[in-house]
Formats: C-alpha cells, structure tokens, sequence
C-alpha cells in the first residue's frame, strides 16, 4: 500500500473518504481502550472486546535465508507462544485473580503503544481487517524490564450491539527467541 499526498485518483471523495476517516478513528478508539485496559489490569473488561470464537495466536518464527522467508512464521498446528481461545484467556485471568500465578505477583507494570493502524473492509459483512504495530514495555520487580515488538492482523467484527469485538489476533513478533522469564503479558 502506497500513501499519495498529491494523487487525487488514489483518493477517495466525498461519502467514502469520511467513512474510512470515521472507521479508523473507531478502531485507533477501540485501540487505546484496549491498551488502557491491559495496562490498568482490567482483564475482565479486556475480555468483554474479544469475540466468543476468538483465536489469539503468535507463532514461533525462526531465521532463515531470504530465498526461505515464506518458512520464517510458524503455521497453524505447529509450537506457537500463543494459541489460544476466548475461554483459555479467561482462565488465564481467573488464574491472576487467584493468587497462583506467581509470575505476576507483585503484578507488572506495562505500556502498551499501538502505531501505524491501517483498516480495511472484510470478506464477510460487518467485518474489518486491521493491521498495527505494537511495543510492549514491561518491568516487574526492581530490574525485570522485557520489551515486546512486532505487528498485529486483526479480525474485527460488529456484535449485535454495533460495538466491534476481536474476532481474530495473529501477533507477530520481531525476536524469534524470547528473554524473558514468562511472557504473562497480553499483546
């Protein structure tokens, strides 16, 4: 995708123009809600923006060669930091609520910075492909700092109730090999 500043034939006008504004600006919104959610440890309300057949998924990537990068990012089925369901993230945070999940107690401290959004309409009505940039600071303790880079491919889709719900995640990140203790953080 190209951005042209003079070209006025890759411009949309009138009606579509301030319809896709109007949707990047609600998704950029629902963005920082979620940032700010995560980072205030409001994982119950975090979840109320993930679909119930959400898939949260980060595959393991490796180095290759150029001429091999289509092998680079794992596939479905095979290792992955993360795959996982609405309900195994419930649980997740049920287990924070518990005082078992030893690796976020005293909890941690995090940053979310979501950048470079770019929206466009999905296959299925009422659905929007988003793609973003993300950096995850994290510090717990006096000197854990982990700090978690990469880019996200989102399915959004409306509920009922015209809100829109992540329906699909696919995280990927920038480090192949991961230094930190646990990954307990939500991306």
């Amino acid at each position: 995708m190209s951005i042209h500043t003079q070209d006025s034939a890759a411009t949309p006008t009138g009606g579509a123009a301030l319809d896709d504004m109007l949707l990047h600006f609600e998704v950029q919104r629902f963005y920082t809600l979620e940032a700010h959610l995560l980072d205030q440890h409001r994982y119950a309300d975090w979840l109320e923006l993930l679909a119930d057949d959400l898939h949260y998924w980060a595959p393991v990537r490796s180095n290759r060669l150029r001429r091999q990068q289509s092998l680079a990012d794992g596939v479905p089925g095979e290792v992955a930091i993360f795959d996982e369901t609405r309900d195994s993230l419930a649980w997740r945070i049920r287990r924070f609520d518990s005082g078992m999940a030893w690796a976020e107690d005293p909890p941690s401290r995090t940053r979310h910075l979501i950048t470079n959004i770019a929206v466009r309409p999905g296959d299925e009505p009422g659905t929007y492909v988003a793609e973003s940039d993300f950096l995850v600071y994290r510090n717990r303790l006096e000197r854990e700092v982990d700090v978690y880079a990469g880019g996200r491919t989102d399915l959004l889709r409306r509920g009922e109730d015209g809100a829109l719900r992540i329906a699909r995640r696919h995280i990927l990140l920038d480090q192949n090999v991961l230094l930190a203790k646990n990954i307990s953080t939500f991306l």
